[in-house]
């Protein structure tokens, strides 16, 4: 498994792995281990809408439930995620071009059309259907070591239920 599969299947399905919009955070939390709260739960543990982390990996939590399923990345650099999301792997480099992702969900007959909300300037953004999952795209900061500066990088994946 690769970090290009993770993020076709998740682009494609809506899922990584078991993990999935609508299941409750104790059943995320006993695939994945006590996540990162963000810190306003810590102060109102009944807050709504913020998220837990597992390094590069977040899920947005409203009412106990999953509602946001996300991976950000930062191009040049490496992402560490979970075990029961890259299995055997400590952290995965995380630059992924546009075409690359592009050609990933080509190659599984993943529909994928233009976001217009998230699509300006040096941004671009897609919407993959019918699993509704959105990944940013962006032409790499000065700090980021890639190859082609003027390409655009896959930033985050994400899904939010409404």
């Amino acid at each position: 498994m690769t970090l290009m599969n993770v993020l076709v299947d998740f682009a494609r399905s809506g899922r990584i792995g078991p993990l999935h919009c609508g299941m409750p955070l104790t059943q995320a939390e006993d695939l994945l281990g006590p996540g990162r709260p963000h810190p306003a739960i810590r102060m109102r543990p009944d807050i709504d809408g913020y998220s837990h982390a597992w390094n590069g990996l977040e899920l947005s939590i409203t009412q106990r439930l999953v509602s946001g399923i996300s991976i950000s990345l930062r191009p040049g650099s490496t992402t560490k995620l979970p075990p029961l999301v890259l299995p055997d792997s400590e952290s995965y480099p995380s630059t992924v071009l546009r075409e690359d992702l592009i050609a990933g969900l080509d190659a599984v007959d993943c529909r994928h059309d233009i976001n217009d909300r998230l699509t300006f300037g040096q941004q671009s953004s897609i919407l993959t259907q019918p699993a509704n999952v959105c990944a940013v795209f962006f032409t790499p900061g000065r700090d980021d070591h890639v190859p082609h500066r003027e390409r655009l990088y896959l930033g985050a994946i994400h899904k939010h239920t409404v």
